[in-house]
C-alpha cells in the first residue's frame, strides 16, 4: 500500500555551506522524515515571492526519532539561489516522500557516486549500517567533502578526483572494474551524472552483479501528472521518473 504524501510547513533547523555553491539544509517535518526511504525525495516549495513552481531534492538523511530531514543542494539557478538565502526559522512547503528508493536487501553493495549526486547515497549508506563500500569522484579536492560525511557509514571509501588532488587521478568509472573484480559486491548502487551511470550499468552487468540507478530530470508536480520527467524504457514503455523512480533497475532504463 502506497503511503500517503504530506505536505507541510517546515521551519529550517540549520543552513550550512558545505563548499562553492553547495549548502545543506535541516528542516522538521516529522511526518515525512517517519516514511523517507534512502532513495526517496521530496519537492520544495517556496513561501511567498514569485517562484512558483516546486524544486526537487534528493533526501541526505533523514531522522524519524528527531523528526528532521537534511537536503544537500547546489545552486544551480534561480530556485535553488533563493534556498541559500533561507535561514533558520525560515519556513519551505515540503512535498512527500515522493518516489521509490534504492533496495536494502543486498548483503555487501558498492555505492558509486559523483557530484550532487552522492546526497541521495549518504541516506542509503546510512541505512546499510557499513555493510556498503563507496567509490566517490569529484574535479578537485575542495568537493570532496563528501568523504567525512559518508566515513561513519561505510566499510571502505575509495575516492578518485579528476586532477588526482585526492585520492586516485582520473574518472570515478576507472577505478570501478578493479573493485568489482576484488571487492565480492552482490550489487552496485549508483547516482551521478549520467555518463557515468551508464558505464558503471555497463561494467555491473559485465560483472554479472545487479545495478540500481537513481535518475534525475526535471519535473514540476513530482506526483506523476504533469509528464514532464517522462522517460524511455528499454521495454518500449514510458516511465515517470518522479513516480517510477527515481530509482530504476539499471536494465530498465540504460
Amino acid at each position: 500500500m502506497a503511503l500517503p504524501k504530506l505536505s507541510l510547513d517546515a521551519p529550517i533547523l540549520a543552513q550550512e555551506k558545505m563548499a562553492d555553491a553547495v549548502y545543506r539544509m535541516t528542516v522538521h517535518c516529522p511526518g515525512i522524515a517517519a516514511q523517507a526511504q534512502p532513495g526517496s525525495f521530496v519537492q520544495i516549495r517556496l513561501l511567498g515571492g514569485d517562484i512558483l513552481l516546486r524544486r526537487p531534492l534528493g533526501i541526505a538523511d533523514a531522522d524519524a526519532e528527531k523528526g528532521t530531514i537534511t537536503f544537500i543542494y547546489r545552486i544551480l539557478g534561480k530556485g535553488t539561489s533563493a534556498f541559500s538565502n533561507l535561514c533558520t526559522d525560515d519556513k519551505v512547503n515540503v512535498l512527500g516522500p515522493l518516489g521509490h528508493g534504492f533496495s536494502q536487501n543486498f548483503k555487501k553493495p558498492l555505492i558509486v557516486g559523483g557530484g550532487m549526486g552522492l546526497s541521495p547515497l549518504l541516506f542509503y549508506a546510512k541505512a546499510m549500517g557499513k555493510k556498503a563500500d563507496v567509490l566517490m569522484g569529484g574535479k578537485t579536492a575542495s568537493e570532496m567533502f563528501w568523504a567525512k560525511l559518508f566515513e561513519p557509514h561505510v566499510s571502505k571509501a575509495y575516492i578518485t578526483t579528476d586532477d588526482g588532488s585526492l585520492g586516485t587521478k582520473g574518472f570515478t568509472v576507472s577505478l570501478l572494474p578493479e573493485l568489482l573484480e576484488e571487492g565480492s559486491y552482490d550489487a552496485v548502487i549508483v547516482c551521478g551524472p549520467e555518463i557515468m551511470m551508464r558505464k558503471t550499468a555497463e561494467l555491473a552487468r559485465e560483472a554479472g552483479i545487479s545495478c540500481q540507478v537513481s535518475l534525475e530530470k526535471r519535473m514540476a508536480c513530482g506526483l506523476g501528472a504533469c509528464l514532464s520527467c517522462s522517460i524511455d524504457a528499454t521495454d518500449g514503455t514510458r516511465r515517470k521518473v518522479c513516480k517510477d523512480g527515481p530509482v530504476f533497475w539499471a536494465e530498465e532504463v540504460f
